[in-house]
């Protein structure tokens, strides 16, 4: 065989390798690191598209409360991403003393 015949051969595994292999594992491995650093009080949105906060993080589960008083138990895998609360969000702004 000729190595020109095996070139585009080469060059199609180099190719799905960048565009589909690799950024699959770095999606897993950023996916790995979120579940990792679940916290209670971490708003979250899961895969089925609820949202709540984190109220307990087990190792193999955590408990989502997604209405107050009202709890769901899910693993941690569910969780599609982190919503970072608004800044200010329920709290009251005191208004800032004039500069003189």
């Amino acid at each position: 065989m000729d190595i020109v015949a095996l070139a585009p051969i080469v060059l199609l595994v180099v190719a799905f390798y960048f565009l589909l292999i690799r950024p699959q594992k770095v999606r897993q491995r950023q996916q790995a690191e979120m579940v990792a650093a679940l916290a209670p009080g971490a708003q979250v949105m899961t895969t089925a598209g609820m949202m709540g906060t984190i109220a307990v993080v087990a190792e193999d589960e955590l408990s989502l409360e997604i209405s107050p008083g009202v709890f769901v138990r899910m693993v941690p895998a569910a969780v599609a991403k982190v919503i970072e609360p608004a800044p200010g969000m329920g709290q009251e702004q005191e208004p800032e003393p004039p500069t003189p």
